[in-house]
């Protein structure tokens, strides 16, 4: 049925399907780009985290960056919760991350929050898309 609704919207909006997966895949590779840019350097290539154990606060008494491969607790968070934590930062929950909303474009942002999502095993994307679409 998804798929069928799916289908049926990329048709009334003129797009094929092979259109819509292309245009996926480009935002992914722009949200990649954007990560590479930002949050590599606390985040570690492909989201795998830097700490040992993200869940304990570090000498300064903030928590790590977790991880955001799937491993972690990021796909619990819907996607405005991502977007909010994304302007916003991590101060709120005890991290250090800095906000970015003055410093990427919404179209970044949510090109990062796609390429987050790509990391996810697909066990863990079947769980958010129940969960949040």
């Amino acid at each position: 049925m998804k798929i069928f609704i799916i289908s049926i919207i990329a048709i009334l909006a003129g797009c094929s399907s092979g259109e819509k997966e292309k245009s996926l895949e480009l935002n992914v590779a722009l949200g990649e780009d954007v990560f590479n840019q930002n949050c590599v350097s606390c985040h570690g290539s492909k989201g795998v985290g830097l700490a040992k154990d993200w869940k304990v606060k570090d000498e300064n008494g903030n928590f790590p960056a977790p991880p955001l491969n799937g491993t972690a607790h990021t796909w619990h968070h819907s996607p405005s919760d991502l977007l909010y934590t994304i302007n916003k930062g991590g101060g709120e929950m005890g991290g250090m991350m800095p906000g970015f909303e003055q410093r990427l474009s919404e179209e970044k942002k949510l090109a990062l929050i796609d390429y987050i999502y790509s990391l996810w095993p697909s066990e863990i994307q079947s769980k958010y898309d129940k969960r949040f679409k």
